[in-house]
């Protein structure tokens, strides 16, 4: 199996700016992003930036940098600029690995592209977890997924889903019945479908929910889930988290 990872990398954020520049343990948080991806299979590893000042400190650690345009609506948008860019072949593998991911295993950036590879059938795969306390299911930070027998995924929601009308009408507690499953944002592509992907038009879905896969499965595309294999780590969204990954990275 052969892929590669490119991680977008955006230096405007609305609650921590300049994310990826922010020391975590003597070095910037985009470098132990990129130091996890080295630990993956992947043969290649590009950082896409809009960034002049993300490229500068990734280029002094060795890094393959790509400079994207500053107006993309997603990080999906930015990988389709790279694979356009970098004239990837219609059938290469590209995991999108978030910027802001330091903690992520490398063994589930390889679960995501061998489970892309393994369904010939699938434009896009991803990853899920099973929800195990009640609160999670009403957070909207928290994206919920339901999957069809296959697991395809027939729809990402903020909301609470599936909804048990008779059990959720009477209280909050998570049913034991009806499991409910996180998305995990780690995705893998094909470098055609990302061609494409562009063309997309954006739709209601998508731009309400503020999840970007939804244009994928509005326009008809598959999407692929599997159960990770290990816990996906503390990601970077708040001051909050940025402190935890601090303390587990310094004592690590």
């Amino acid at each position: 199996m052969t892929f590669k990872i490119v991680i977008p990398a955006r230096y405007a954020s609305t609650r921590l700016p300049g994310k990826p520049l922010l020391d975590i343990a003597g070095k910037p948080m985009i470098q132990h992003v990129y130091e996890r991806a080295q630990e993956s299979l992947a043969t290649d590893i590009i950082i896409a930036t809009d960034s002049e000042k993300i490229q500068a400190v990734a280029l002094a650690f060795g890094a393959d940098v790509c400079l994207t345009r500053s107006d993309h609506p997603s990080g999906t948008d930015r990988l389709a600029e790279v694979a356009s860019l970098r004239q990837f072949n219609d059938d290469d593998i590209i995991v999108n690995v978030q910027g802001d991911e330091p903690c992520l295993p490398a063994s589930l950036i390889n679960q995501v592209a061998e489970d892309l590879q393994s369904y010939a059938d699938a434009d896009m795969a991803t990853l899920y977890s099973q929800i195990t306390q009640e609160k999670q299911v009403f957070d909207p930070n928290v994206v919920k997924v339901v999957m069809d027998a296959r697991g395809y995924a027939l729809y990402f929601s903020r909301a609470p889903i599936p909804w048990m009308r008779d059990h959720f009408d009477q209280q909050s507690t998570l049913p034991s019945e009806l499991p409910h499953y996180r998305h995990i944002g780690l995705y893998g592509y094909r470098a055609n479908f990302l061609k494409h992907y562009t063309e997309l038009s954006p739709c209601i879905l998508e731009q309400e929910e503020s999840l970007e896969q939804l244009r994928a499965i509005y326009h008809g595309k598959k999407i692929h889930l599997s159960a990770a294999q290990i816990s996906v780590g503390h990601g970077v969204d708040t001051q909050e988290d940025l402190i935890a990954v601090r303390q587990i990275l310094g004592n690590s």
